[in-house]
């Protein structure tokens, strides 16, 4: 093996993958004071970050699995990332429509109190029982559903958080790669050298380092089978988990949680204002896709789970977004995808230069995943820093006494030539970050060219500059939503301005 020594640059950590356990690995790190590379063979956030059902939440239906452990933990999270981002995660009330036939009351109200309690819930208001024909929910729904119960979890643009960790990882020391694989690893006594190849160029560079952390999410065993010899427990599951989204099917804010024949739960959320988004599947696969695409089949099933609760039945046709993930689970030997569990495993090989491999996890437990990641590493790097992500903020999080809405209106005064709907869109994309993409800016016309959908060059300049973003695809669906207002056309046209620009 050529002398690790020889490759430049040395870093203490190399983190393979630009998901939200990868990211959030990075940024705790480079906070601690390790030099950190994070390289991701795609966009960040491209994958099974972006397709989860954008809920920061511990996870109802666990309790029936006795997973306490790990709803202990994502509810004690959910009340941290709240803190941390209040401008991309937000409180929501479900309501979770009694269905006789499925669940008895008396358990509904045991999880639910469990719930409530295990977390040490501070900012969000507890659980209740509705009368459904006097709640403003309740008129979306059939009448044989009378009763149901409330309760707190959160709301997050999963993209969107992946991308400000990166950012906030970046700004404190990391070195963050998009579009650039990891092709090989050697591994030494004290050291790994690896091979990474820049996806839109074919050009290559090596780098040493002194720990990898494996965060490849569906491809962890990839990573493993790239030149490492290492001993891993069971392995991953691969569970496909598709969502659709449908025009507005309610006019409240409130969203809802469905108890299905087959064990399963589904969720109706608002989304994006004018629509609802509709899911999940759980269908487990033998071999990982080249491209996730949900099938008929999915989009049938989610249609009529949900049609079961709605007055109005939700057709195939009313589809206008879907989107597919594969959820690389740890493989825990349950019979059935849906019981897979949702908690992470790590595992660490330290018998040379260390390596550690990131097996399942969940969106909310991805900071307190990240914390345990550096302790076993603590170990094997001198890692001087204490943990500091628990009380801080990420990019644009900042805002006076977490209060969204005076936040607003304070933005509005700032900028009182842009419209209130414009306004809040910023304002709950970037937070505080919006007077550094409108620094200057008094009116619509400064906002340059109009792609559509409300889409402005200022904003895709600023994502470009700031935010990793790179393609229409990047801008207009991680990004942003924009793309849920804008056409093909409209879509296409952004592309060969991008297109232009580069040349």
């Amino acid at each position: 093996m050529p002398n690790p020594e020889s490759a430049t640059p040395l870093f203490d950590l190399l983190v393979i993958g630009g998901g939200i356990n990868g990211v959030g690995v990075a940024r705790d790190a480079a906070g601690r004071g390790v030099k950190v590379y994070l390289c991701e063979k795609d966009d960040l956030a491209q994958h099974t970050s972006s397709a989860s059902t954008k809920l920061i939440h511990g996870g109802l239906r666990y309790l029936e699995q006795y997973d306490f452990r790990l709803v202990h933990h994502a509810l004690r999270e959910r009340e941290v990332l709240l803190r941390s981002a209040p401008h991309i995660i937000h409180p929501i009330r479900f309501v979770l429509p009694h269905n006789e036939s499925l669940r008895p009351v008396w358990m509904i109200r045991l999880g639910l109190f469990l719930y409530d309690h295990l977390g040490g819930r501070r900012q969000l208001p507890g659980s209740r029982r509705v009368m459904l024909e006097q709640h403003v929910a309740g008129q979306a729904l059939k009448e044989v559903y009378r009763t149901g119960f409330e309760y707190s979890d959160c709301w997050v643009q999963d993209a969107r958080l992946v991308v400000l960790n990166a950012m906030d990882a970046a700004a404190r020391g990391a070195e963050i790669s998009t579009h650039t694989r990891c092709v090989a690893l050697f591994r030494g006594p004290t050291h790994w050298k690896a091979t990474l190849r820049n996806e839109r160029d074919g050009s290559s560079r090596i780098l040493t380092a002194r720990a990898v952390v494996n965060a490849a999410g569906p491809w962890v065993e990839q990573v493993l089978e790239s030149g490492v010899t290492t001993e891993h427990v069971r392995g991953t599951r691969f569970v496909k988990g598709s969502h659709i989204v449908v025009p507005r099917l309610f006019e409240h804010d409130y969203a809802y949680i469905f108890q299905h024949r087959d064990g399963r739960v589904l969720f109706a959320i608002p989304f994006e204002g004018e629509f609802t988004l509709l899911g999940t599947t759980d269908i487990e696969l033998d071999t990982l896709p080249e491209k996730n695409r949900i099938m008929p089949e999915e989009v049938a099933y989610i249609c009529q789970a949900v049609s079961e609760y709605f007055l109005r039945p939700v057709q195939p046709s009313d589809v206008v977004w879907s989107f597919s993930g594969v959820r690389p689970l740890y493989d825990d030997a349950a019979s059935e995808a849906s019981r897979v569990t949702r908690d992470y495993n790590l595992h660490l090989d330290c018998d040379q230069a260390p390596i550690l491999s990131i097996y399942g996890g969940k969106i909310t437990t991805y900071r307190w995943l990240a914390e345990e990641v550096l302790d076993l590493l603590s170990c094997c790097l001198d890692i001087q820093g204490a943990p500091w992500t628990e009380t801080s903020q990420l990019p644009g999080g900042d805002l006076p006494d977490a209060d969204f809405d005076r936040f607003l209106f304070g933005c509005a005064t700032a900028y009182p030539g842009l419209s209130p709907a414009q306004l809040r869109t910023y304002a709950g994309l970037y937070g505080t970050r919006i007077h550094q993409l409108l620094a200057g800016c008094d009116a619509e016309e400064e906002l340059g060219l109009h792609f559509g959908g409300g889409l402005f060059e200022r904003e895709v300049r600023y994502l470009i500059t700031q935010e990793y973003a790179e393609s229409a695809e990047d801008i207009v669906w991680r990004r942003t939503k924009r793309g849920l207002r804008m056409s093909s056309e409209e879509i296409a046209r952004l592309d060969r301005w991008l297109l232009e620009r580069e040349g």
